[in-house]
């Protein structure tokens, strides 16, 4: 092996991924390692489309939306065009975290008001409520 490749088991380590997701995202067309026999050589652009995954996926790109990013790497205007899209795609994504997190905070809020509620009534009837 050279300085330019890494094993499956290098990528995980490294990653904190399994086997079976390296092949998956193999299998969909993210990653394309090396291929010596049934070894997997992966190389520094497999490491750098690998951290584009990962984080693309705590942001809520869909799989195929990644493997569409990625695949404008190479269409030959510096980057240009996956850099606008990514952006969009981001901003796009951005907006609907937040408003899930503000459902979410709405809820917390609704819950505790419940609770407070409960804690009231079980208080009135002599009970002790379960400490939160």
């Amino acid at each position: 092996m050279s300085d330019a490749t890494f094993t499956i088991g290098e990528m995980c380590d490294a990653f904190d991924v399994t086997p079976r997701t390296l092949r998956f995202y193999e299998a969909k067309e993210l990653l394309f390692p090396i291929r010596e026999g049934q070894k997997r050589l992966f190389t520094k652009s497999d490491r750098a489309r690998l951290k584009l995954i990962l984080q693309g996926k705590r942001f809520g790109f869909s799989l195929e939306e990644i493997r569409q990013l990625l695949n404008l790497y190479h269409i030959g205007d510096q980057q240009t065009t996956q850099l606008t899209r990514t952006y969009e795609l981001a901003l796009e994504h951005l907006a609907t975290m937040e408003a899930q997190r503000d459902e979410l905070d709405n809820a917390i809020e609704d819950l505790k008001e419940q609770l407070r509620w409960g804690e009231k009534v079980l208080q009135d009837r002599g009970v002790k409520a379960a400490a939160e």
